[in-house]
């Protein structure tokens, strides 16, 4: 039987992971072996930008905490050597990083398995995932898109004014 330190240790170990996996947007489960120290420390810095939270995890504790959250679903895949990723804002940023990161450095890291807004997805789904842009990128696509008729609107209207005489007609000064 452990002794009581250790037992509250690890119990206050279980309510925090079980206080970062309710309130994620995202945790995505990562098996990292063949990783070398400067590729974590490459992918540690790739996460804290993007607001990621990264750790390496204790299995059976991790697999408590996500029971106690309702994920019930991550008790096959918590085994090896496993690593979490979460976020509480860009939901698609921790598989989008780690699908770039696999990607750049020749496969070192799968995902496990992980979850979305509260729905659980496949390894498939999660690298399909990694596939898109940040949501910043995707804002600026659509803010993009909302300013290309404007933008030629503006261009022809110019184009115009040109070809009748030169620059537009601007207020003439006042007669004295």
């Amino acid at each position: 039987m452990p002794n009581a330190k250790v037992l509250e240790s690890k119990k206050a170990i279980v309510e925090e992971l079980t206080s970062k996996i309710e309130g994620a947007t995202s945790v995505v489960f990562v098996n990292y072996s063949g990783i070398t120290v400067a590729q974590d420390t490459e992918l540690r810095k790739m996460f804290r930008e993007a607001n990621v939270e990264y750790s390496v995890v204790k299995n059976t504790l991790t697999r408590l905490a996500a029971n106690k959250a309702g994920y019930s679903e991550f008790d096959a895949l918590l085994n090896g050597t496993t690593s979490m990723a979460s976020t509480t804002e860009d939901p698609i940023a921790p598989a989008r990083i780690i699908c770039e990161f696999a990607k750049k450095n020749k496969d070192v890291m799968q995902i496990k398995g992980g979850f979305v807004e509260g729905k659980v997805l496949s390894v498939d789904e999660l690298k399909s995932f990694g596939e898109l842009p940040s949501k910043n990128a995707l804002v600026a696509q659509v803010l993009g898109t909302f300013l290309a008729p404007i933008s030629s609107l503006a261009f022809v209207l110019q184009q115009i004014c040109e070809q009748k005489g030169g620059a537009p007609a601007t207020e003439e000064p006042a007669a004295e």
